[in-house]
């Protein structure tokens, strides 16, 4: 019959907690049993062996009249105290022990105990100490009706199960033993969909607003956690895409009047010639078309960064943009210093690292001064990159405001340096999609200061 999955983990808990209770059960019910100190039946091989020793003493002394012969005869070998040969003792049908042995001696005072504790006169057998005593078996010597007892040496070890219950440092490690493999069972069980949680999690923080169906599987309470996730993962994943939708149609009915202002300025300079007036509104046309292409491009760092991920050697991604940047500064008359990139793999989208380190170059180049000093370095598990000018830098309680859209510094970046004030979020939104950090800080040099942290696994 095939036993009812428990579904819920408290049923699980509970049914691990019962099932260990009912070993212990089973254990504490069979140690009567198996402890050989009580008094037991005597198993059908060791009555035969019995029997067959009274017979061979009933023949031996069968013409013997001399109670008191046949005692001191019966067991007058001289042995050791590790002799493993049975030694026999007789009573009366009263009980009392005939013997011609001290009352000191350890197996008349065993026998003495163990008759004494026989309720009736049936076969039993009890160990005391490393003594077992059997009997009693009917016996007649010089026309006497007695009772046989034989003690033997037990040289056997006694039950594990008993031994662990005289030892508790033994019964605690089997119970340990015992419930450590429930317990990892257990731990396995619990952790398991929390895992999957987590790794559902990461895949969110990194821009992958999938739902997964796995996360419904399991104990009830991981199954109504996992399906209320992957119900946020969905609104978070129809809200994303409801900006984007929003946002390009802005940017297309934005582009069309857009353009015949453009066409518009294009046709009066042509008609009327050249004028401050014309040539400005034609600046703050191209200004705004920039503007909008800016926001469109950080509209899709944060809804498609997950669509395309790749592992790609970190000089195939950002080698030829830090050459093009310092060609770009030699050009304005400026140095741009970098350090050897190091042997390692990036994992995401290429177009995003790519954009995200040209946008702080070009950056850094444009307020810098005259020098801007680049370092990539491995430190343990993730990529470091410091970039950094010898501009006018930006004020320290700015530093933090300066990735957000569209803020502007009052000093060195306002609207005549020709930027949107897109480019350090774009930037920053894209280390996040890549599970990485960004911060900004003033520099050695003087200036701007940016630091980003990246995970990565080395390709050595």
């Amino acid at each position: 019959m095939r036993l009812p999955r428990i579904k819920s983990l408290y049923g699980r808990i509970f049914a691990i907690f019962w099932f260990t209770m009912l070993l212990v059960l089973l254990a504490v019910l069979s140690l009567p049993h198996l402890d050989p100190r009580k008094a037991h039946e005597i198993p059908n091989a060791h009555k035969d062996k019995l029997i067959d020793i009274k017979e061979k003493v009933e023949h031996r002394f069968k013409d013997e009249t001399d109670l008191g012969r046949i005692l001191f005869r019966l067991n007058d070998q001289k042995r050791s105290s590790r002799d493993p040969s049975p030694r026999l003792y007789l009573t009366d049908l009263e009980g009392n022990i005939l013997t011609t042995k001290r009352e000191s001696h350890f197996g008349i005072r065993a026998l003495r105990n163990f008759v004494t504790s026989l309720p009736d006169d049936s076969p039993k057998q009890k160990l005391y100490g490393n003594y077992m005593i059997a009997g009693p078996t009917p016996i007649t010597l010089a026309d006497r009706e007695l009772k046989l007892y034989v003690g033997v040496r037990w040289n056997q070890p006694p039950p594990l199960l008993l031994r662990m219950f005289d030892k508790p440092i033994q019964l605690l490690f089997a119970v340990m033993i015992v419930s450590t493999p429930l317990l990892l069972w257990l731990a396995w069980v619990v952790s398991q969909p929390a895992r999957k949680l987590e790794r559902a999690a990461k895949r969110v923080a990194q821009g992958e607003f999938v739902a997964d169906p796995e996360l419904e599987q399991g104990t009830s309470e991981f199954r109504q956690a996992g399906a209320s996730f992957n119900q946020m993962v969905e609104a978070v994943n129809n809200m994303v895409s409801g900006q984007q939708r929003l946002l390009s149609d802005i940017s297309h009915e934005l582009r069309s009047p857009l353009t015949r202002l453009r066409m518009a300025s294009a046709l009066a300079v042509r008609k009327q010639g050249e004028s401050p007036e014309l040539e400005r509104i034609d600046t703050e046309a191209q200004r705004l078309e920039l503007m909008i292409n800016e926001l469109l491009a950080l509209s899709r760092t944060q809804a498609d960064s997950h669509l395309q991920r790749e592992t790609q050697p970190l000089s195939s991604l950002w080698e030829e943009i830090i050459k093009d940047a310092q060609f770009e500064a030699e050009q304005m008359g400026k140095t741009l210093n970098y350090s050897t990139l190091p042997d390692c793999k990036l994992t995401g989208s290429p177009k995003l690292l790519m954009r995200a380190l040209d946008n702080i170059l070009r950056n850094a180049i444009h307020y810098g001064k005259d020098q801007v000093d680049v370092t990539i370095v491995i430190k343990g598990e993730n990529l470091h990159v410091s970039v950094q000018d010898n501009g006018e830098g930006v004020p320290e309680e700015e530093l933090e405001d300066i990735f957000r859209p569209f803020y502007r510094v009052s000093t060195a970046r306002d609207r005549h340096s020709g930027g949107t004030g897109l480019g350090l979020a774009i930037t920053q939104t894209a280390i996040r999609q890549h599970s990485g950090t960004i911060k900004a800080k003033r520099g050695k040099l003087g200036g701007l200061q940016v630091d980003i942290v990246l995970p990565l696994s080395l390709g050595k």
